[in-house]
């Protein structure tokens, strides 16, 4: 071959001796041949990829832009040089000289590849972005290749005459076009349309980091994602893989179960037990077991072993692709060493050429290079596959949340789905970012070994033997951790739950002055969580201790070093060997350090992996039971149906057989428990079917007991996904009776409502419900009580226009389940309910005609119907049309408050529409959630110190500091040490030098450890401290602060810091700071050892550093920005998952899955996108900083070449083995910082929280006395009150006194300011004027407490706390049992409990689900029973149950409150009418006080109203 080639050059192909010399040359024929095809080969093979657009018929061709012809034109130059060669040498060739045939081939070669390059920018302008990466690395090749034929042109001409000199001149154009073309490809040409979609996102890194640095980044700023990264994408491939994995999984559960099964009677068969003995038995632990909590759930068997494969399966281009860049880049690492050898042999030998010493540096610099530029695409996948990864978890989760039974969904709350969401879903992101250290740490520790055997031989396994010894510890410790890891997720769901139940119930808690209880309960569960994660990190340092030992004791130190020693005395260590073997022991650290942290991660990500198992493979609703058949005359059958709520339950809906036909009317009646709500879930496909089916013809719509309202404009709420046809909508709105409302809104149907509908009364959010359903335009309709939460006119009202036989609806078929009996007699239908059974149905005449249940339970409750019109207002002076008494419930919201004064006239919401909707100052209800700007704050920083201690964070940097101390004394230790080969090249090494360099360097080796073990064990416990302060001052100051705060913040931010942002001061500062200061310590070491070693090097250093800081500088900021986007993009997500699970019914009865599905995607995507952002920038960041390590390592070894006589190979050894140390740890240090300083943001935020302005103290120094109020007299001293400093006065100074054991019922139409009345006496709302005065004592100079524990309250809503029946009414333990009993027994609640297996120590679930409306008004009732305070405020306590406990809780409080003081906000007449007097209130004054006789009497607004009102029943009743 060489033969060959020299024929065809003409010359020389290769010799040795033209490199034995100090001016080293390559031959011409080998430039000439191997130099030119090597980059054109490579171009050949690509370019056919590249011309592929052209192949593309639909391509259409973008306008030029000047980079592009600027582009054309120099290789169009190109062209003409090559062509002027090839015409000069056939000009040449013709003369009587014969050239050699490389002259000839050379040019046309270029001819050829001048024409495909233009060909190559041709095809690429049809293409967005026109840059072509395999031109730029094609020029790349060209002139790292053309730099010899270049440095031998140079050298030649500068020797001798130049001899070709167009030749010479040719080539030097050549090379001057393809730099040109090199720096232009560097700038990306991007056509006009990329740049309208760079504007809208994605633009050059560089261009959003300088946007970044100039001004805080916005969500609008951050590039938009690829269709394949987005949620829908990547969601399909994974549900797609995800199905067929389940099946499997599925399949392999049911064999465990048929196993067990066959086990279970084998032994029932030996026991010779029968049948029913033995399922009694079977059945007896499982009850016990409830005790527990939720020790039932955790022990059901679930599909297993399904996930990892599904993700594996999902992400496998891309796991393949960074396997491919992780393999170059671990071959890449071991290059390095060797290099460093032969430089070390180049430095220690006087003979060698200062070539291969600046040849080994160029070397060095650019595997340096090569391995960064690996490493960063490496790290690009993983990162993009941890988001993904995570986005495709979370959109799992929440498709699941949407499809699960009902069963499968009491097993895990919301809070605990919201951690699957938030911390499991994280974890396995944090896992996909290492899971390639699982075979790349193994590879890279066997490759060191072997390496490592090369230098030192069988010594290295006295290391290896070490090593072996510490696998058995860490699996000890991985154990260990799994453990806490376990109960810690555990404990953290417990407390996200009671966390999530406080803010939803935060007003009781108020009310009630339970705070204390709940905060110690909460604190307790913090406590074991801290216990468990301070023994996890103690379990950390051990890990950290023993495997920073293991390297330092393996590669280097005792073991191997020291083994090497001591076999043999010919045995001496020199710099070659010691410092090749410090670099591989070096290269060992990394894995060596990492598989610990992987081990453990993964551990974590096992617990995390059971969890979504359990979750993801649970059962799905069953809908089978719902059969959609045609059958005429039909629109709802229900044949022997029975359900129950649970699978093996007891059945709650009995053999009901049933037949609704098209366009009916059927009222659903009974009393509370009696399953008239589970019926109506029954027919939702909400319950599991026993027997029987329903069959329903057409779609649904649903209207729920406790309204579900949308965080989302009112117009929103009504519409709900559908198509806007504006005469039907405002058909609706009438109907439903909100015009008056929306007159009250500040933007009318545009005002945006707040967190569960915060911002409207009950009454409203009813109606708003209603008109959901009534604007949808279903077939059927379902209606479970729409009417308990509204006035008798408003009842009225919606009777007529909608639900009657007149109404909006009366075409549609319509079941309404109703407390309320004046509407009876229109019913088509009635069924009555009796413990799950239909005991009795028919037409209004034809029950009472039978004289059965019915019959009865209407005389009783009859009679008291027409005294007072059911549900009657509370109204106003003008009896003109219904108008005047819509808006019934009185609007919590401040905003409406203050606009109910000027009610606007506008005669219909159209014009309102038309109307510009102003700004008005608290119109915005839910402001955006503030992002902090700019750099964070030093006192953040210092705030989490102080909370560390001030004290352990010094101990803990001088730990640090000592750590490093020992390591730089290590290594200078190592380099005299090497140097002792050269002291003693010719003797015999003394035997106690030895064993002093031996015993020095393992003592300091062992101390370099035990510091480092100090400083984790120190940290730790500072941490865990920090963790318990900040958790404490947060949740402390949020029991403490006003309600206004809950009104106006969403709890899904409140949730959001109690969850990410204190995870991430438990785990994730901890972990930031130590390493952030393990780096800093490792780069400063560094830099001095190199420093010591080539005092040149302070020079370089200077540039660099300040290089470095602005790097740094530039991207810190962008980088924060987007962290602190990302924490608030999420919040989103976990407040519209809440949602979605409150409203999981609604969504699922109006089939709306999908569109709820989209929203989900749309919400992940806007979290995705600053994510993907980061990660991109984080590369940036990182390609330039590994930039700055390469030339360090580039300079301490160039240096080391030219300083080369003065200098010992220890010191060289030393200083270039610490330079390629320090390209991963400068990374490293940016890394770590920015991480830091967004992870200091979550103190930040939590701190934002613990600032809120407090309410008043719960207690003061001015106590009132013991057993105060003692009569219960309250006086109002012109007292005004407004809800918040910017609005108007809600109470405008009421004055009035009421006696001792008075019972005052308080009225007035929406606005007016009942419930602010409620709110003052509790001191909800704080005074803008004037006091209030209980026995003497003006409430606003005694604590919250001392106040709050001395009044009852029976509120509207009634809420529970999961926990035991006894927690929730007596949180303090302060009653005995038999005064709990009592109460009980006067809430007509004993008979229910004592049926109970758990009596008192029932667990209520979340949100009191396991009990009807009713029971826990009862429930609510007992508990004021209970307290048996003087004062007692019933807040429209009885609207949500029938007539039946209504009547029992009024008997009670007549008889058990006879000796008090009763406020009653009355929403039944017939509730107030043996008042002692009634209070009229309008626009925030008294406007009548006196006794109802009295009032009724007199033309007095209240006498109006009830005539108005007994018309009302009056005239349904005919």
């Amino acid at each position: 071959m060489p033969a060959a080639l020299e024929e065809f050059c003409g010359s020389v192909f290769w010799n040795d001796s033209f490199l034995a010399r100090s001016d080293a040359d390559l031959p011409v024929c080998f430039q000439q041949t191997v130099l030119v095809w090597i980059p054109l080969g490579f171009l050949w093979v690509l370019a056919p990829w590249q011309l592929l657009p052209l192949c593309k018929s639909k391509s259409k061709k973008s306008p030029l832009t000047k980079l592009y012809k600027i582009k054309q034109m120099l290789v169009t130059l190109l062209l003409m040089t090559a062509v002027a060669e090839l015409v000069m040498a056939i000009t040449e060739g013709t003369g009587q000289y014969s050239l050699p045939a490389v002259r000839y081939t050379n040019p046309s070669l270029y001819i050829v590849t001048w024409v495909l390059v233009l060909l190559i920018h041709y095809a690429r302008s049809f293409c967005l972005c026109r840059d072509s990466v395999v031109l730029f690395c094609f020029w790349i090749l060209s002139l790292l290749c053309g730099i010899l034929p270049f440095q031998s042109l140079v050298r030649r001409a500068l020797q001798d005459p130049i001899s070709d000199v167009p030749r010479f001149v040719l080539f030097f154009i050549s090379y001057g076009l393809q730099l040109l073309l090199f720096i232009v490809s560097g700038f990306s040409d991007i056509s006009p349309e990329a740049k309208e979609f760079a504007k809208k996102g994605r633009s050059l890194p560089h261009r959003m980091i300088y946007k970044g640095h100039r001004k805080p980044l916005e969500i609008e700023d951050v590039w938009d994602l690829k269709d394949k990264d987005r949620t829908q994408a990547l969601y399909a491939t994974f549900e797609k893989n995800m199905k067929t994995a389940l099946r499997k999984a599925q399949a392999e559960l049911e064999k465990r179960k048929r196993k067990k099964r066959r086990r279970e009677r084998d032994t029932e068969h030996m026991n010779g037990m029968s049948k029913a003995q033995s399922q009694d038995i079977l059945v007896l632990p499982k009850k016990k077991k409830k005790k527990g909590g939720k020790g039932d759930s955790s022990h059901k068997d679930y599909p297993k072993k399904w996930l990892m494969k599904v993700l594996f399966k999902t992400f496998l281009q891309n796991l393949v692709m960074s396997v491919a860049f992780k393999l170059v880049h671990d071959v890449l690492v071991f290059a390095s060493p060797q290099l460093l050898k032969l430089l070390i042999a180049f430095v220690s030998d006087a003979e060698a050429f200062a070539w291969q010493g600046y040849l080994y540096s160029i070397l060095l610099f650019l595997a340096a290079i090569l391995q960064s530029l690996c490493l960063q695409q490496y790290f690009n996948l993983c990162f993009q596959l941890g988001t993904n990864v995570r986005a495709s978890l979370i959109a799992a989760i929440y498709k699941k949340a949407l499809t699960m039974s009902s069963a499968t969904r009491k097993e895990s709350t919301v809070g605990e789905t919201v951690n699957l969401m938030s911390a499991d879903a994280q974890r396995f992101m944090d896992m996909a970012n290492f899971i390639h250290q699982l075979w790349s740490s193994p590879l890279q520790i066997i490759l060191s070994i072997v390496f490592l055997w090369g230098e030192l031989g069988p010594s290295v396994l006295a290391g290896l033997a070490v090593m072996l010894l510490l696998i058995p510890i860490n699996g000890f410790l991985v154990n260990k951790s799994k453990g806490i890891q376990v109960r810690n997720m555990k404990n953290k769901d417990e407390r996200m739950k009671i966390m999530g139940e406080v803010l939803n119930g935060i007003k009781i808690l108020k009310f009630f002055a339970w705070e204390p209880s709940f905060e110690k309960r909460i604190n307790e569960i913090r406590a074991c969580e801290l216990k468990d994660l301070l023994k996890f990190s103690y379990l950390q340092s051990v890990s950290i201790f023993v495997f920073s030992c293991a390297p330092f004791l393996v590669s280097v130190s005792l073991a191997s070093f020291a083994v090497y020693v001591l076999v043999d005395e010919n045995n001496v260590l020199d710099a070659q060997k010691a410092f090749t073997s410090i670099s591989l022991f070096n290269v060992l650290r990394f894995p060596m350090a990492m598989l610990p942290l992987v081990l453990s991660s993964i551990v974590q990500t096992n617990v995390s992996k059971e969890r979504l198992e359990r979750y993801l493979g649970g059962e799905d609703l069953d809908t089978s039971a719902i059969h959609h058949d045609s059958i005429p005359g039909s629109a709802v059958r229900f044949s022997e149906a029975t359900f129950t709520w649970e699978q093996d339950g007891n059945a709650v809906i009995r053999d009901v057989n049933l037949d609704i036909k098209p366009g009916s009317l059927v009222a659903v009646v009974g009393a509370v428990g009696s399953g008239k709500s589970s019926l109506i879930s029954a027919m939702l496909g909400e319950m599991e079917n026993i027997k029987g089916h329903i069959n329903i013809q057409g779609s649904l719509a649903y209207v729920p007991q406790q309204a579900w309202i949308q965080n989302a404009t009112l117009k929103d709420n009504i519409l709900f996904g559908s198509e806007l046809d504006e005469a039907r909508y405002q058909k609706v709105i009438k109907a439903c009776a909100l015009l008056p409302d929306l007159e009250l809104l500040p933007a009318g149907d545009q005002t945006e409502i707040g967190e569960k509908g915060i911002n409207l009364s009950g009454g409203q959010k009813q109606r708003v419900s209603l008109a959901r359903a009534v604007y949808n335009d279903a077939d059927i309709y379902i209606l479970d009580d729409p009417l308990s939460a509204v006035d008798a006119h408003v009842g009225k009202h919606l009777f007529e226009h909608v639900l009657g036989p007149k109404g909006l609806l009366q075409k549609k078929t319509r079941i309404l389940v109703t407390h309320s009996i004046s509407f009876l007699p229109q019913a088509d239908n009635i069924v009555v309910l009796v413990a799950g059974t239909v005991s009795e149905h028919g037409s209004y005449n034809t029950l009472l005609a039978n004289r059965g249940a019915f019959a009865q339970f209407l005389n009783s409750y009859g009679s008291q119907e027409e005294d007072a019109a059911e549900e009657t207002t509370a109204g106003t002076g003008n009896a003109t049309g219904y108008r005047g008494h819509l808006c019934l419930e009185v609007l919590k919201s401040p905003r409406c408050n203050s606009l109910s004064r000027t009610s606007r006239s506008t005669t219909s919401v159209k014009k309102a529409q038309e109307e510009p909707i102003k700004n008005i100052k608290g119109q915005k209800l839910i402001e955006k959630e503030a992002v902090e700007t700019g750099k964070v704050k030093f006192s953040m920083y210092l705030r989490y110190l102080r909370a560390v201690g001030l004290g352990f964070s010094f101990c803990v940097a001088m730990s640090y500091v000592a750590d490093y101390v020992a390591y730089v004394g290590t290594n200078l230790w190592l380099s005299a040490w090497t140097d002792d080969a050269e002291r003693y090249q010719n003797e015999t090494y003394p035997v106690q030098q030895r064993d002093l360099r031996i015993g020095v360097f393992g003592a300091l080796g062992v101390s370099q450890a035990l510091f480092l073990f100090l400083a984790t064990i120190l940290s730790s416990h500072g941490a865990m401290r920090a963790s318990r302060i900040v958790h404490e001052q947060l949740l402390s100051n949020i029991l403490r602060v006003p309600m206004s705060f809950f009104d106006t913040t969403p709890t899904g931010r409140i949730v959001n810091r109690f969850a990410k942002d204190i995870f991430t001061v438990d785990e994730t500062i901890p972990m930031s700071f130590r390493s952030w200061l393990n780096c800093f310590m490792g780069i400063i070491s560094t830099l001095l050892m190199i420093a010591l070693a080539t005092p040149f090097f302070l020079v370089v250093i200077v540039p660099l550093g300040i290089f470095y800081y602005f790097v740094l500088r530039f991207y810190i900021s962008t980088s924060r920005q987007l962290r602190r986007l990302d924490s608030v993009t999420r919040s989103p997500i976990y407040s519209h998952f809440g949602e979605t699970v409150s409203g999981l019914s609604v969504i699922r009865a109006y089939g709306h899955q999908q569109r709820f599905l989209q929203q989900n995607e749309k919400t992940m995507d806007i979290n995705q996108k600053t994510v993907h952002s980061w990660i991109v920038s984080n590369r940036w960041l990182a390609i330039r900083l590994e930039f700055v390590g390469s030339l360090v390592v580039f300079f301490s070894a160039l240096l080391a070449v030219i300083s080369k006589n003065s200098l010992e190979g220890g010191i060289v050894g030393l200083s270039v083995s610490s330079a390629l140390n320090v390209t991963q740890t400068l990374n490293w240090l940016v890394r770590v910082s920015s991480e830091l300083e967004t992870n200091i943001v979550a103190v930040e935020r939590v701190h934002e929280y613990t600032k809120v302005k407090r309410e008043a103290p719960w207690v003061t120094d001015k106590r009132p006395p013991h057993g105060w109020p003692s009569k219960g007299e309250i006086q109002f001293v012109d007292y005004k009150v407004r809800y918040r400093p910017e609005l108007e006065l809600v109470l405008q100074g009421i004055t009035c006194n009421i006696g001792s054991t008075e019972k005052i019922g308080v009225v007035g139409r929406t606005g007016a300011g009942k419930s602010s009345l409620t709110n003052c006496l509790f001191r909800v709302l704080e005074a803008a004027g004037g006091k209030i005065i209980i026995d003497g004592l003006d409430i606003a100079t005694i604590g919250l407490h001392d106040l709050r524990q001395n009044l009852t309250i029976i509120p509207q809503d009634p809420v529970l706390f999961t926990g035991t029946l006894r927690m929730n009414l007596d949180p303090f333990d302060q009653y005995t049992d038999e005064e709990v009993w009592k109460a009980l027994e006067l809430a007509h609640l004993k008979p229910y409990v004592q049926e109970l297996p758990e009596r008192l120590q029932h667990i209520v679930s979340e949100g009191g689900e396991n009990l009807s409306v009713g029971q826990r008004q009862l429930v609510c009732l007992a508990r004021a029973l209970l307290r048996k305070a003087k004062i007692l405020i019933l807040d429209e306590a009885t609207a949500a149950v029938d007539l039946e406990t209504d009547h029992l809780i009024q008997t009670t409080i007549r008889s058990a409150f006879a000796d008090c003081t009763v406020l009653t906000i009355a929403h039944r007449l017939h509730t107030i009418m043996d008042s002692n007097r009634v209070m009229v209130m309008h626009a925030g004054k008294i406007v009548e006080f006196d006794s109802p006789e009295k009032l009724l009497q007199k033309q007095s607004i209240f006498s109006a109203m009830a005539k108005d009102a007994e018309r009302a029943v009056q005239s349904i009743l005919v």
